[in-house]
């Protein structure tokens, strides 16, 4: 046991000697003496010029340095420069074994860093070349020192850290593009692995190309363990002040609170309290992560404040956003609650706000194969309120392009290789939307994409006191895309949907349609040269409301009995039932070459073309005459005209006056004339024949007369008129 006392006593008197030992250097030597040759070691082994302008101290109790007007310059460019530097370290901590940094300081601190024509940064030429490829070629090597320590916790206290009037400036001379980081301090104490520690960080970032410009200060409680794999973040407090560019000269606020923790070894993290805020836009969340790898398991809430767009836009110095209805845009918001399996984040009780209409539903992204699945369902929405106001200005035509600058290449209508990506299962539903004007309501749509194959299965929805369903597929699966369109439409009222779609008040009824088209293509042009397919359509009890094919008729009878109409008040309508016919559909034309309709004592038959990419109506309409027509007397219904076509025009642009395209055809009206003639042929030679019939029967009646007497005569007289009018 004395042996061991002797031992303790003789280390402790080790120690007490060394510590006398350095107690002495420290009060004998000054480091100042050494400045030259420090400056000059630092010349032979990098490329820096080392000026050490101040004083150079060190401390006993604690063990420090202090370094003060300290500057480095390359290729007489400086590169650092530093007003004051102080380390110091408790003593006993080092005897202990356990280090404890009494303070740490760093004053002035200013680093420009750049970056040449050739691309080089001038932080790369700081060792010769030979020394830098030799610290390349060890780097792997002392990684792979490093790596194979026992990993035991670190034990370590610092007392202060301070960081003040810090700048850094990083030029790129081939592009232009600089940034300087100045202002930068931190300030943090009592910094022990274990337990939390109060932290500031302010700082002012700018760059040039945009002129931005931001500066910040955060505030937090900082923790971790010794093990350096669990991290705490509390009380965090951070303001960011924002102007240039980007904001129009406008300042603006942005602001981050809450609390994170993160376990790496667990690999959990969590956000408690979280809420991030622009100007008035505020987002607030609870989050957990089970799981940092592909299949995290996510469970919380996220919501949005109800918040004004337009004031935000203002505010962050953007162009007003106009709209035809200037208190839309108002009132946005959203929350959600968020969980899941693992590897899927799912929405639940999602609810979105745009001033007074509200989406209620669910949502789920698969963060494996980015499948996105919707369910939502809206109660009303007037997109018309939404659309940028209406202006007087006309629209320039083709002919008013400005020559010499050429077309615009058409470009392809849908990125096909995004598609072919797509996972999508989206359920929509509306209760009322108006759009342009038109009322549609019960609005579903079901979507679905799987491999580049996505279709529109149903949308369907309610219009003017009729339904219509239709469907798309689209098959992306080759580089020029199918597709295939369907359409019912049942018993649509046409004069308020016309009224309201285009103020156009034209045709009534009730219309049913069905379409079916098939395309190819993935531009506009190519997918309506490439159309083929058909329209079959039917109006029931309808009307045309702004022209009067009665009146046309007449004008052709009128021409006939050689008469002039005498009633002036005709109207502007022609009533008529059951008007159908089919469309056929080749490209930019549709043909149609059965269109029948019934009407008051006529029944209409035509023909003809549309030219969509022209707008042009080319039809050939005629009235055949059935019946009486009207009570004019020059239109009365004769034999010479009766079941006689009156031929009608339709030609033009039907975007500029569809109430204009129609009128009477006098070219075809000759036509017309030959079977009127025909007709009065016939009708004279049925005359002549009963002429004819009523001579020979008198003639005959009073020969056997003569003969038979009076009463035979009258008897015979009856056979023979029966026998002639066979």
């Amino acid at each position: 046991m004395k042996a061991v006392r002797y031992v303790a006593l003789a280390i402790v008197g080790l120690i007490i000697l060394a510590i006398a030992a350095v107690a002495i250097a420290i009060a004998v030597i000054d480091p100042n003496t050494y400045k030259p040759q420090i400056e000059k070691v630092v010349e032979d082994s990098t490329n820096l010029d080392l000026i050490l302008a101040g004083d150079i101290g060190w401390s006993f109790i604690p063990l420090g340095l202090e370094l003060n007007d300290v500057e480095a310059t390359l290729e007489e460019e400086r590169l650092v420069r530093l007003d004051q530097l102080v380390a110091k370290v408790s003593f006993w901590s080092l005897v202990t074994m356990s280090p404890r940094v009494n303070t740490f300081m760093l004053s002035g601190l200013d680093a420009n860093l750049s970056v040449n024509e050739d691309g080089t940064g001038n932080w790369t030429r700081i060792m010769p070349e030979g020394d830098a490829q030799q610290q390349e070629d060890a780097a792997p090597e002392q990684t792979a020192e490093a790596d194979t320590g026992d990993g035991e916790p670190l034990d370590f206290n610092v007392e202060s850290v301070e960081i003040s009037n810090a700048r850094v400036h990083y030029e790129d001379k081939r592009t232009g593009q600089a940034f300087t980081l100045e202002d930068f301090a931190v300030t943090a104490s009592d910094i022990t692995l274990g337990s939390s520690f109060p932290l500031n960080v302010a700082f002012r970032f700018a760059t040039n190309q945009p002129q931005f410009a931001v500066k910040g200060d955060i505030n937090a409680r900082l923790a971790a363990n010794e093990a350096l794999n669990e991290f705490g973040v509390s009380g965090l407090e951070a303001v960011f002040d924002m102007s240039g560019e980007p904001f129009a000269g406008e300042a603006v606020r942005a602001e981050l609170a809450g609390s994170l923790e993160a376990n790496l070894e667990n690999e959990t993290a969590t956000l408690n309290g979280v809420t991030a805020s622009l100007e008035d836009l505020k987002l607030n969340t609870d989050l957990t992560v089970n799981g940092f790898g592909d299949k995290p398991k996510i469970e919380g809430s996220l919501s949005i404040d109800e918040f004004s767009l337009k004031a935000l836009l203002a505010a962050l110095g953007q162009p007003a956003l106009e709209t035809e209805d200037p208190d839309v845009m108002k009132a946005i918001a959203f929350s959600t609650n968020i969980g899941g399996p693992a590897g899927t984040v799912e929405l639940t009780a999602l609810t979105i706000s745009l001033d007074d209409t509200t989406f209620k539903g669910g949502a789920s992204y698969g963060l494996a194969n980015n499948a996105i699945g919707l369910n939502l369902q809206g109660d009303a929405i007037n997109v018309d309120r939404y659309l940028p106001p209406a202006t007087d200005e006309e629209p320039v035509t083709a002919e008013e392009q400005p020559q010499g600058g050429g077309s615009a290449e058409e470009g392809d209508l849908l990125p096909l290789e995004t598609l072919r990506s797509l996972v999508l299962d989206i359920n929509l539903g509306l209760g009322e939307l108006i759009v342009s004007n038109l009322t549609i309501n019960d609005i579903k749509s079901a979507i679905t994409a799987r491999n580049g194959l996505l279709k529109v299965e149903d949308f369907s929805g309610k219009l003017y006191d009729g339904s219509f369903r239709s469907s798309v597929t689209l098959d992306a699966r080759s580089d020029n895309p199918q597709w295939t369109i369907t359409k019912d439409i049942k018993n649509v009222q046409t004069l308020p949907l016309l009224t309201d779609l285009a103020e156009v008040d034209l045709l009534s009824g009730g219309a049913n349609m069905a379409v079916n088209v098939k395309t190819t293509g993935n531009r506009i042009s190519a997918l309506r040269n490439n159309a083929k397919g058909e329209i079959n359509f039917n109006l029931a009890e309808g009307e045309f409301t702004q022209m009067n094919l009665t009146r046309m008729a007449c004008q052709g009878i009128a021409l006939v009995n050689q008469e002039s109409l005498g009633t002036s008040d005709w109207g502007t309508s022609t009533p008529f039932n059951d008007m159908k016919g089919t469309l056929k559909i080749d490209g930019n034309t549709l043909n149609n070459t059965d269109l029948v309709a019934a009407l008051a004592g006529m029944r209409l038959e035509g023909d003809g073309t549309v030219d969509l990419a022209a707008s042009n109506l080319d039809y050939e309409i005629g009235l055949r005459i059935v019946g009486e027509i009207h009570r004019d007397e020059a239109c009365r219904v004769t034999e010479y005209v009766e079941d006689v076509v009156i031929p009608v025009e339709c030609r033009g642009d039907f975007a500029e006056d569809p109430a204009g395209l129609c009128s009477f055809d006098g070219s075809r009206f000759r036509d017309t004339l030959k079977t009127i003639a025909a007709n009065a042929a016939k009708a004279k030679a049925r005359e002549e024949v009963d002429k004819a019939k009523a001579e020979a029967t008198e003639k005959a009646t009073k020969k056997l007369q003569e003969k038979l007497g009076e009463q035979g005569g009258e008897q015979v007289k009856d056979a023979l008129k029966g026998l002639f009018d066979r």
